[in-house]
């Protein structure tokens, strides 16, 4: 009898493995190449983590905006790749239109000379390939009856067709209109949570940033050149489940696969701090054009974050 409880015991422990083992995917797909693409990534865009705070247990919290440069090293997988046709890689401004084109994603209108978004009413898809062109000022257009149809036009990055109300990616001037694509303006809120007793960093908000917006730099008129580069808004929650199934493009570890969900909650990003909420919606740049100043102010804020909850504990 009591060899025959081992031998159940056994058993069960053998079948327990055999199934609590994770399954085993292939290195490689179908055709011999690296398998890229898995059912990790589909998965991940239904199983977001988000962590539920209690308004009540909010005791300090502060809104900052930063810029995401993507001439920094740190942040080229953002960046890369510039071409809109590669079947395995799409950079993050890829993601965001195809999220707005394919996701139904909505994105929402800067405010005339205000950091903040505004979520009350998202854009109408009509009104969303003007925010994809980009004039040259040294060009007349007025004899070019085409330049505008935003259904068949070779200068708008997205076509809008009035009788499907669906949009569509035109990939002919993608390459060009990227390259200016060089800033990304973040809304991000820091703040104390009492039950966790840490502080915590949420994105709210991403707005893609294109130079070839900006069609003023006269001095003193800084932050309005800086906010005429802004196209739009997007809430960081609705973009997550699209960052969460593409891969960034790791060009020190092809196997270290990292998708941009991942890259944004582990902040392996590098910005600098554009300003901070306030009452005349002013940001550094429209205090001081001092280099030494505004480096000044920055650190000033940065180390009001840093210090924080340390000055709540005593040692």
């Amino acid at each position: 009898m009591k060899r025959f409880f081992l031998l159940t015991f056994f058993a069960m422990m053998a079948y327990g493995f055999c199934f609590s083992q994770e399954e085993s995917l292939d290195y490689f797909d179908q055709f011999g190449a690296i398998a890229l693409e898995t059912s990790e990534l589909t998965e991940a865009k239904e199983d977001l983590v988000t962590v539920f705070h209690r308004r009540d247990d909010i005791v300090w919290s502060k809104v900052i905006y930063r810029i995401i440069d993507m001439r920094y090293k740190q942040n080229f997988p953002l960046y890369y790749p510039i071409q809109s046709d590669d079947p395995v890689h799409r950079s993050l401004f890829k993601v965001i239109v195809d999220a707005i084109i394919d996701g139904g994603m909505p994105i929402y209108e800067k405010l005339a000379d205000n950091p903040r978004p505004n979520f009350a009413t998202p854009l109408e898809k009509k009104s969303i390939p003007s925010l994809f062109l980009i004039d040259d000022p040294t060009v007349d257009y007025s004899n070019d009856e085409n330049h505008y149809n935003i259904e068949t036009s070779d200068a708008m990055l997205v076509h809008y067709n009035k009788k499907k109300n669906k949009l569509a990616f035109n990939f002919y001037p993608y390459e060009g209109f990227v390259r200016n694509q060089l800033k990304y303006l973040v809304q991000e809120v820091i703040f104390f949570d009492k039950h966790f007793s840490r502080l915590f960093s949420k994105i709210i908000a991403i707005a893609p940033m294109n130079s070839e917006k900006i069609t003023s730099r006269e001095p003193g008129q800084e932050s309005q050149a800086l906010m005429q580069s802004v196209l739009f808004w997007c809430s960081f929650d609705k973009l997550r489940p699209f960052l969460a199934q593409q891969y960034i493009l790791n060009s020190n570890n092809d196997t270290k696969r990292v998708t941009f969900e991942e890259f944004f909650a582990k902040r392996l990003f590098s910005s600098y701090i554009l300003g901070e909420d306030n009452i005349d919606n002013k940001m550094i740049i429209d205090k001081t054009t001092n280099v030494q100043e505004i480096q000044k102010e920055q650190a000033r804020i940065q180390n009001e974050l840093l210090t924080f909850e340390q000055d709540l504990w005593e040692y």
